[in-house]
């Protein structure tokens, strides 16, 4: 018998119906649709009814439910949405709380954080443990502070909460905080700026052992109400420092006129270092007249604190009126100093070059690209003395400005007497002056030689013990380079 095609009315109902959105009131109709699902006649595949005969024989029943089939959720899908997206394009079931289910789609606008720029109202949660240094060594934060080994001699300039002992004082603003007691604490721009820093960030970075608390929007309140911080800034996240933590770790460059050793927390560390004790930390500091107070506000950032750190001033004072011509205005900084002492050097040897071209016939060297000039046409020692107020007529107006000086070019008695001053062997490759002769040789000299080669001795000991070493002579001070990086 040959196998005969379902007509497509039995195969609609044989067929479960499948919905989108499934409609369970309780278990029991779970049941009974399972149940229902079961009674179902299925089709004998090797059955040779025609399909006239099949819809007469079901005609009489009565139609079953159709089974509810659940539908998974569908995740989220890829690629670029349609232009004319169908109904049920990521359409987000209500009653779907599974963890796999479609996320729920990000409202627009700001979400309800209270904060700037959706942050939370207050500071972040300060950390607990913190590093140290770029190893990464952890330490606990204590009160605010990094927890590091006590000194005993930097506990006698300091008290816990931060309050300096023997008459030092803080050369930026310390304040209270409310809510923390009575620990001083510094906004980190203030001791930033004091020490040399561009910003707070470079403060951090480069010394780990400080620790940077953001103050919440009460804190923030109560610093704006006592003047502490200016009221624009009540949008923006205020970092803090404790006051004892900065002079833990800068020490006498944090105190007014400090000193080093004298007024450093880490005395040992700075004897290694090399400090000289009684030295002042910080040359350029600008202490004030006996009696008057020292300036805390220009490190203060609405106080014009920004030209602590400019670099378009001047090394040097200018006078008024118009520059001498072929000078040239060089800013003088930590990065440029080295490279525009040695170019200013290499230009004043060109301009003497120049000069002993124009008096002198030099001979030219091709091996060495050089002009070379006779020994004796040339220089090799000179003196300069400061001439003092009662030996000169140079106006006091002058003097506050330059510095009077005389200079000292003297020939020696006798040619070939070599350069004078303790030093002048280290600058000559040849023998310095008259040869040193031993007894032997003098004593087998004729009466007239000896007395010579004497008395020409001794004019050279005199002529060279005029002269002290080039360094002195030459007014040569010995440069002083602050923590920044500049000569001082």
């Amino acid at each position: 018998m040959a196998r005969g095609r379902p007509s497509r009315a039995a195969a609609r109902r044989s067929t479960p119906v499948r919905t989108a959105t499934p409609q369970q009131d309780s278990d029991e109709e779970m049941v009974d649709a399972q149940d229902s699902r079961a009674e179902t006649p299925a089709q004998d595949d090797d059955a040779g009814t025609p399909a006239q005969e099949s819809e007469e024989e079901k005609a009489p029943s009565e139609p079953s439910s159709p089974p509810v089939i659940q539908s998974f959720p569908r995740k989220k899908r890829l690629g670029r949405p349609p232009k004319n997206r169908p109904p049920d394009w990521n359409v987000i079931e209500p009653d779907n709380a599974s963890e796999g289910g479609t996320p729920i789609k990000r409202k627009r606008g700001r979400p309800a954080g209270g904060g700037q720029r959706g942050r939370p109202r207050g500071g972040p949660a300060q950390p607990t443990r913190v590093a140290i240094d770029k190893e990464g060594t952890m330490a606990d934060v204590v009160n605010d502070e990094v927890d590091l080994p006590e000194d005993p001699e930097g506990e006698e300039k300091v008290d816990k909460l931060g309050n300096l002992k023997g008459g030092r004082d803080y050369r930026v603003r310390v304040f209270t905080i409310t809510g923390r007691g009575d620990r001083l604490y510094m906004l980190s721009t203030e001791p930033a700026r004091c020490c040399g820093f561009r910003d707070s960030y470079l403060f951090f970075t480069k010394h780990m052992q400080l620790h940077k608390i953001i103050i919440d929007d009460s804190e923030k309140r109560d610093l704006i109400e006592r003047d502490i911080i200016p009221h624009s800034y009540k949008g923006r996240a205020i970092g803090v420092v404790t006051a004892r933590s900065v002079f833990r770790e800068f020490g006498a460059r944090i105190i007014i006129g400090g000193k080093k050793i004298i007024d450093d927390y880490y005395v040992t560390a700075a004897r290694e270092r090399g400090d000289v004790e009684g030295e002042l930390a910080d040359p350029n500091d600008k202490l004030p007249p006996p009696g008057e107070p020292y300036n805390k506000n220009q490190y203060v950032a609405w106080h014009g604190a920004s030209s602590v750190y400019h670099t378009g001033v001047p090394s040097v004072p200018v006078l008024p009126g118009k520059p001498a011509p072929g000078k040239r205005k060089v800013n003088i900084t930590s990065a440029n100093w080295q490279f525009e002492h040695a170019r200013s050097s290499s230009r004043f040897n060109s301009s003497l070059s120049a000069l002993r071209k124009a008096n002198i016939q030099g001979i030219y060297d091709p091996h060495t690209n050089l002009m070379c000039y006779p020994k004796i046409t040339q220089p090799t020692h000179a003196r300069w003395e400061e001439v003092p107020p009662s030996e000169s007529d140079v106006p006091e107006a002058v003097r506050r400005n330059y510095l009077v000086i005389d200079t000292y070019l003297q020939t020696p008695p006798f040619s070939g007497l070599g350069i004078p001053g303790p030093d002048g062997d280290f600058y000559d490759v040849g023998p310095n002056g008259l040869p040193d002769v031993s007894e032997e040789d003098i004593a087998k000299m004729s009466e007239e030689t000896r007395q010579a080669f004497l008395k020409a001795k001794q004019a050279e000991q005199e002529w060279k013990n005029q002269w002290q070493s080039e360094a002195v002579d030459g007014a040569r001070a010995k440069i002083k380079i602050n923590y920044t990086g500049v000569p001082v």
